[in-house]
């Protein structure tokens, strides 16, 4: 599956590169992101439900400058649950610019409004919520969507629309009812 980024999550975790461990082989660093909110003590999780997103160093992520990833499109596994979290797996990074299948999407409720996640018709069929924070009134959300997928909160119905010019590009815009 060919996805795009188009923002990440407030909180990183990484596991370094290892050196030959009991199984005598190397172990490349790996980058988790997922979703956090502000508090006094600074962007903490709040996780209402586990998740995501794990990039290899070695598939083309650089760590040291994820903003020179929005808008990248990354060949990645298929979402799936492991030990109760959400994951999705960037394997590597597709070297052209491409059109993508889904979209990695963040959504805040500090500029998208609030979100009732869990009642009915708050995102389309075919969006999956990949990981969510909440407290305090702030809430982050971690999606993946496709073109035309949309969510609602407080605000209204935000739908993921492509570039004209970059589809491998999109952005969540506030929308009518479609």
């Amino acid at each position: 599956m060919l996805v795009a980024v188009t923002g990440f999550g407030s909180v990183w975790r990484q596991r370094l590169a290892s050196e030959a461990r009991e199984s005598d082989r190397f172990e490349p660093a790996v980058y988790y992101n997922t979703t956090g909110i502000m508090v006094k003590s600074g962007v903490c999780q709040r996780l209402q439900i586990c998740g995501y997103a794990r990039f290899d160093a070695i598939g083309g992520f650089d760590p040291n400058h994820p903003s020179k990833m929005i808008d990248r499109v990354f060949e990645c596994a298929e979402p799936s649950v492991w030990m109760g979290c959400n994951k999705l797996l960037f394997r590597r990074l597709v070297g052209r610019p491409i059109c993508a299948e889904r979209f990695l999407v963040i959504a805040k409720s500090e500029l998208n409004g609030h979100f009732a996640v869990g009642a009915d018709g708050w995102k389309s069929a075919d969006t999956w919520l990949l990981s969510f924070s909440e407290g305090g009134g702030n809430q982050e959300l971690m999606l993946l969507m496709g073109v035309r997928s949309w969510i609602s909160s407080d605000l209204g119905r935000f739908v993921l629309r492509p570039s004209e010019l970059r589809p491998w590009s999109a952005r969540l815009v506030l929308s009518a009812r479609e």
